[in-house]
């Protein structure tokens, strides 16, 4: 049976695209050119960067990162 582990991904707009990291498999990173290739990217990403560390007898990280959106208030014109 394959164990489902969820990693959090993080997306930032660029001005050409969109970039991706996880922050919990360092060197885990793409691009793309819109957000749904990225996300399709980083997928991929994902697994081979895993694979990898699985060829060379690496230790798979545990997701540890947290992600939260914190609103706070801004005085109108900023």
């Amino acid at each position: 049976m394959t164990e489902a582990i969820k990693y959090a991904v993080v997306f930032e707009r660029s001005e050409d695209g969109y970039g991706a990291f996880v922050p919990d498999l360092p060197g885990c990173v793409t691009v793309g050119d819109t957000l749904a290739e990225t996300e399709s990217n980083i997928r991929e990403a994902i697994a081979g960067h895993i694979a990898a560390m699985k060829d060379h007898g690496e230790v798979i990280p545990r997701p540890t990162t947290l992600a939260e959106y914190i609103e706070i208030p801004m005085a109108v014109g900023q």
